[in-house]
C-alpha cells in the first residue's frame, strides 16, 4: 500500500486589505534627541542682535501727529499772523490812497467811523435853521454842521477851513446855498435861490436893444432867462455833488424849513459882487470886444 503523499503546507496568501492597510497607516513622528551641534546652533541664535521690530502703521501716525503738535503748530501761527498784518498792511494803503500802511488815517473814511454806524441806527436828523446855527463851530462840543440844497453835511473833519477863523466859516451852521452860486459869501448865507439868475442876464440898454423887434427881443429875453437858470442849476449842482460824494464829509440830515418858505420872506436883491458881473447884449454881427 503506497505511502500517502505528504501534504505540503502552502502558504496563506496575504490579502489586499492587510497590505493597504499597513501601507495606509500614517507615518509617525519619530522625536529625536537633541544633539550636541543644536545646542550649538540655539546658543548662536541667542547671541544674535535681535532686529527691531517694525514699526506699525498707527505707531508712526501717533509719532507724526506728536512731532506736529509741537514746533509746526507754532511755525502755521507764525506765519498766518504774518499774513494778516501784511494784507492789513496793503488794505490800509488802499483805503487811505497811500496815505498810510497802519490805519493812522488823518481823516478816515466816514464808514471806519463810530458816528457813521451811530447815524444809521439814529437816523437822520432834522433841525431847524436856528437849531443848525448852533453846530457852526463855536462849540468845541458840538460837530460842526453846513447844509447845502436843505442838506445837512457834519464838516468836523476840516475843521481849520470851516471852524472860527477859517476861510468857509460862512458856510457853517447855515444853509447858504446862495453864497455858492454868486460867491458872495457875507452877503448870501440863505437857502434862497430866488433871482439869481439875473447875475447871468444882460443889461437892458435902449441902444442895443433897438436893434430887435419887440417880438424877437421878446424871445431873446426868454431863451436868455432859461439859459440863466440852467447855469445857476449846474453852478448849485456842482457843490451839491461835490459834499454828496465827498469821504471826508459825511450826510447827517435835512433842515427843516418853515410852513410856506420862502414866500414868508422877501426877495433878495442881487448881492454888489454878483451884479458886477453883468453886461448890455451884443449887437448881432458885432465884434467881441
Amino acid at each position: 500500500m503506497a505511502s500517502p503523499e505528504p501534504s505540503v503546507r502552502r502558504r496563506k496568501p496575504e490579502s489586499k486589505d492587510s497590505s493597504a492597510s499597513e501601507t495606509e497607516q500614517p507615518l509617525r513622528r519619530v522625536q529625536t534627541l537633541p544633539s550636541d551641534s543644536d545646542d550649538d546652533d540655539a546658543k548662536k541664535k541667542e547671541q544674535l542682535p535681535k532686529k527691531p521690530k517694525s514699526k506699525t502703521k498707527k505707531s508712526k501716525a501717533s509719532e507724526d501727529a506728536d512731532e506736529y503738535d509741537g514746533w509746526n503748530i507754532a511755525l502755521d501761527i507764525a506765519r498766518v499772523i504774518s499774513f494778516l498784518f501784511l494784507a492789513s498792511c496793503g488794505l490800509s494803503y488802499l483805503v487811505s490812497n497811500g496815505e498810510t500802511f497802519f490805519w493812522g488815517m488823518k481823516n478816515p473814511p466816514k464808514y471806519l467811523t463810530k458816528a457813521y454806524y451811530k447815524e444809521l441806527i439814529q437816523g437822520p436828523v432834522y433841525l431847524t435853521p436856528s437849531e443848525l446855527a448852533l453846530y457852526d463851530g463855536t462849540n468845541p462840543d458840538l460837530p460842526i454842521y453846513l447844509a447845502i440844497n436843505w442838506t445837512i453835511y457834519d464838516v468836523s473833519a476840516n475843521a481849520r477851513t470851516y471852524g472860527p477863523g477859517g476861510s468857509y466859516h460862512y458856510f457853517s451852521g447855515c444853509d447858504a446855498a446862495r453864497a455858492y452860486v454868486t460867491g458872495c459869501f457875507a452877503e448870501d448865507r440863505s437857502p434862497d435861490m430866488r433871482g439869481v439868475e439875473e447875475m447871468y442876464l444882460p443889461l437892458d440898454d435902449p441902444n442895443v436893444d433897438k436893434h430887435w423887434s419887440r417880438q424877437e427881443l421878446r424871445e431873446l429875453k426868454k431863451k436868455e432867462k432859461e439859459d440863466a437858470l440852467k447855469k445857476v442849476n449846474d453852478g448849485l449842482k456842482h457843490w451839491v455833488d461835490f459834499f454828496a460824494k465827498s469821504d471826508k464829509y459825511r450826510k447827517v440830515g435835512y433842515v427843516k424849513m418853515p410852513k410856506g418858505w420862502p414866500g414868508t420872506e422877501p426877495m433878495r436883491p442881487l448881492c454888489e459882487t454878483a451884479a458886477k458881473g453883468r453886461k448890455v447884449r451884443k449887437i448881432p454881427g458885432a465884434k467881441e470886444e
